[in-house]
């Protein structure tokens, strides 16, 4: 059975208030090695994304999210928008109705690539994709919770040295930061897990 639109509108109504209310937390994180505006602008897109919730959960769940993807590349300031908007573009169009964990995996894939691609960044620069690349890894892993692994790939960020993004101007001293994009991309994994329940 396909995820019907009561599934698709937990989906979105999660993701959302997860980011609300951590939006001042990401610009605290972002504030110690980028611009400080991370939070504010997650907040933003993803409001923009609530005012066309209706439109958005009316539609199957790969374009659902592939329309989040466009509405965050519109709405959200600075790079993060690109990139975030990307994943989720690359993710739903990888995505049949009805995924499995399996179909969640190639799906985390094909962020990956995308971001990999648009970003120039790879495993290991301290980005968003350091969080995508063990989150895919564990989807693969029955056994594995999900959440948890997004929520401690996103900590062990702080012990890495920026390659990519502002934070990459402070060299050896972006070591000891948890990185704010890493953090976000762990919050919407967490809150996609809590709203699919036994799916995650």
């Amino acid at each position: 059975m396909p995820v019907d639109e009561t599934k698709r509108r937990a989906l979105l109504d999660a993701i959302v208030e997860t980011i609300s209310a951590h939006a001042e937390e990401l610009t605290e994180i972002d504030a110690a090695q980028g611009d400080g505006d991370h939070g504010l602008n997650m907040k933003r897109g993803f409001t923009a994304v609530m005012s066309k919730r209706e439109a958005i959960v009316a539609k199957p769940l790969p374009e659902a999210m592939q329309e989040v993807g466009r509405t965050l590349v519109m709405t959200v300031g600075g790079a993060s928008g690109v990139i975030f908007g990307t994943a989720f573009m690359a993710a739903g169009k990888a995505l049949p109705e009805d995924p499995t964990r399996a179909d969640a995996a190639a799906a985390m894939d094909a962020a990956v690539a995308a971001v990999r691609a648009r970003g120039k960044a790879d495993f290991g620069h301290k980005t968003m994709l350091d969080v995508l690349g063990p989150v895919a890894k564990a989807l693969r892993d029955p056994a594995a919770d999900i959440a948890a692994a997004a929520l401690a790939a996103a900590e062990a960020t702080a012990g890495m040295q920026a390659i990519r993004g502002r934070a990459s101007f402070l060299a050896e001293r972006s070591v000891g930061g948890m990185d704010a994009g890493a953090r976000s991309a762990a919050l919407i994994i967490v809150a996609i897990c809590s709203a699919m329940g036994d799916r995650a």
